[in-house]
C-alpha cells in the first residue's frame, strides 16, 4: 500500500453581513478575507493476482441500491396513471386491478427481471405505489428553461496582477495563501476598485463580486502550484 498526500487550499467562511452596493465597502470586505490551507489525504491500494491461479479469481457482484423499472414498463404505467389521474382512491384501485389482470404478461416479465436483480420486496405493490403516488402526479408540461446569466470574467489586467503576486509570493519562504490574498488587496487598491466598478456596471451583486475575486485568486494559485 502506498500513501499519497496532496494539499488543498480552501476559503474560510465568514459572516459577511448585509449586502452593500458601494465600491469602497466591497473592497474593505475583500481586504478582510482569509484563505486557509488544509491537507487532504488520499490512499491508493494496489493488489496483484496471478492470472494463472484460479484460486485468486475474484467475482464482483454489483450492488444495486435502487431498482428501477424498464422504460417500456414505465411508459405503460404512466399511460395508466394519466388516464386515471383524477380517480378517487377506491376507483383508482379498482381500475388498477383490472389493468393488472389485462397486463399480466407485462407485469410478470418485469417482476421476473427485478427479482433476478435481487429485489426482495413486493413488486406489484411497488408498481401500484409508483402509479398512484408518482406517475399520476407527474406533470406533462415541461418547465421553460431558465435563461442563463451572461458570464462576466475578470479582466486580464487584474489576472496578470494576481499571477505576478502569486509567483512573487511562492519565491518567499514565509509565503502563505491566507496572507497572500490580503496583501494582494492592499497593494492593488486601484486595480480592484476599477474591477469592482466594472462588475457592478454589469449587474453583478456585491456578494457575487466578492466571491468572484476571492475564487479567482484561489484558482490562479492552484494553477501556479500545479505546474
Amino acid at each position: 500500500m502506498e500513501n499519497a498526500r496532496t494539499h488543498d487550499i480552501n476559503n474560510n467562511r465568514s459572516d459577511d453581513g448585509p449586502n452593500v452596493s458601494n465600491t469602497r465597502t466591497i473592497y474593505n470586505r475583500l481586504d478582510s478575507s482569509r484563505l486557509d490551507s488544509t491537507r487532504v489525504k488520499s490512499v491508493k491500494e494496489d493488489a496483484r493476482y496471478d492470472d494463472d491461479d484460479d484460486s485468486n479469481a475474484i467475482t464482483i457482484t454489483p450492488v444495486i441500491y435502487r431498482y428501477k423499472f424498464t422504460q417500456d414498463f414505465m411508459d405503460e404505467l404512466y399511460k395508466f396513471s394519466k388516464v386515471h389521474q383524477y380517480d378517487d382512491r377506491k376507483s383508482f384501485k379498482e381500475s388498477w386491478e383490472i389493468w393488472a389482470e389485462e397486463s399480466e404478461d407485462l407485469i410478470s416479465d418485469e417482476t421476473d427481471r427485478l427479482e433476478a436483480l435481487g429485489y426482495e420486496g413486493d413488486v406489484l405493490d411497488k408498481m401500484f405505489k409508483s402509479a398512484r403516488y408518482y406517475f399520476r402526479k407527474k406533470s406533462t408540461v415541461k418547465p421553460e428553461p431558465k435563461e442563463r446569466r451572461k458570464y462576466v470574467g475578470i479582466q486580464k489586467e487584474l489576472l496578470d496582477a494576481m499571477d505576478n503576486h502569486i509567483i512573487s509570493g511562492l519565491n518567499k519562504e514565509d509565503y502563505k495563501p491566507s496572507e497572500g490574498f490580503n496583501d494582494f488587496c492592499t497593494n492593488n487598491i486601484d486595480a480592484l476598485k476599477n474591477e469592482v466598478e466594472r462588475l457592478l456596471s454589469n449587474n453583478l451583486a456585491a456578494d457575487d463580486i466578492m466571491k468572484k475575486v476571492k475564487k479567482t485568486y484561489k484558482n490562479r494559485y492552484f494553477m501556479k502550484i500545479s505546474k
